[in-house]
């Protein structure tokens, strides 16, 4: 084995993608180990703290993975030892038995000092999820924009010390497509204003602010200038918007999943709307929708490509209704009703619907 050349075992190590085989091929002697090493694109640490010690013998890193506690000193390294990596993800996976055990280690966990590092050293950064990570704020996310220059995914789900801050720097981004803000609840509808008229307005595809609850109407209203949006979640947003943010939403024709649950102000003027211009939507869910009757669901039928309609909770909406639509509108493919609905739908009409579209009843 020894009479490989590196270029000729490389060729070899770059073929093998399954992480036990490359671990097997890594055992094989010194020299597997080296160019295994180097030929490496993928890592998934499962004790991010030892990473200065090992990670070097990765130097030529693409994809970047932990949900574990990561000190700022290891995204140090990452800075120093992996200038091409393109993909972070440092998703934090909670189940109820580890959720304490994380939380009362977030004083150790990475801060905006780390992430500033990451920004500096590895500025061909594309793909970052920070999701879970209470360390990070302003400072890390605003130097992430300033020199990642070609970030198109960037997810800071629940990181709840972002504000409109860092939401002005990333509207400067001109390659984002994917912006995930869930559970950021210090942004406000000045921050949608900076996203809204900034670069990024341009290419977002998908943007998700559920359980944002400072936004209102002004902000949503603003939304109405991504005309390329594809993908909007403003599930759990509060009171505060209502039928005309729901009706400006409705400008947005490339509209093709719309996630409005639990909005409890929107009503059947939203839906009209939204029925009426958004012509290439094919999920809609207005689960909670407390205000919207059978005649705003009524308003989806002959909906050319609508194919998943979720309406639990949905307290106005008959069993009439719901029959009226499926059989009305032929893209259906899938509808989510609340259990309840079910005692006032004969078996005869859930069996002729079954027949059309998937129902599941919660």
């Amino acid at each position: 084995m020894e009479r490989f050349g590196d270029d000729l075992l490389g060729f070899v190590l770059k073929r093998v993608t399954d992480r036990r085989d490359r671990q097997s091929c890594s055992e094989v002697s010194r020299q597997w180990a080296r160019v295994e090493g180097l030929t490496r694109a993928s890592l998934r640490v499962l004790e991010p703290a030892f990473m200065p010690s090992f990670l070097p013998r990765f130097p030529n890193l693409v994809t970047l993975e932990t949900g574990k506690r990561i000190p700022d000193f290891s995204l140090e390294t990452v800075a120093t030892t992996c200038p091409n990596l393109r993909t972070l993800n440092l998703n934090v996976h909670l189940n109820l038995m580890a959720s304490r055990e994380f939380e009362e280690s977030e004083l150790d966990d990475v801060s905006d000092n780390g992430l500033r590092a990451v920004a500096a050293g590895c500025r061909q950064l594309m793909n970052v999820t920070l999701r879970r990570r209470k360390g990070i704020a302003d400072v890390g996310v605003i130097a992430l924009a300033r020199n990642a220059r070609n970030l198109s995914v960037l997810d800071l789900s629940w990181c709840d010390s972002i504000t409109n801050m860092a939401l002005s720097a990333i509207s400067m981004l001109s390659s984002l497509t994917v912006l995930c803000l869930q559970g950021c609840t210090l942004v406000t509808d000045l921050g949608l204003c900076y996203l809204a008229m900034g670069s990024s307005s341009r290419t977002l595809r998908k943007l998700d602010l559920s359980e944002c609850h400072q936004i209102t109407d002004t902000g949503v209203c603003m939304l109405s200038e991504m005309s390329g949006l594809q993908e909007l979640n403003l599930a759990e947003c509060g009171s505060a918007i209502t039928d005309i943010g729901g009706v400006a939403l409705a400008a947005v024709h490339s509209l093709a999943r719309l996630d409005l649950s639990y909005i409890i102000n929107l009503s059947d003027v939203t839906l009209f709307a939204v029925a009426r211009n958004c012509r290439n939507l094919v999920k809609m869910n207005v689960a909670g929708c407390e205000l919207i009757t059978g005649e705003g669901i009524r308003s989806f039928s002959g909906h050319g490509s609508l194919e998943i309609l979720v309406l639990v909770s949905c307290c106005n909406v008959s069993a009439d209704d719901v029959e009226h639509t499926v059989l009305a509108c032929r893209s259906l493919r899938y509808v989510g009703l609340d259990g309840a609905l079910r005692g006032w739908m004969s078996s005869s009409v859930q069996e002729k619907l079954s027949q059309m579209c998937r129902i599941d009843w919660f």
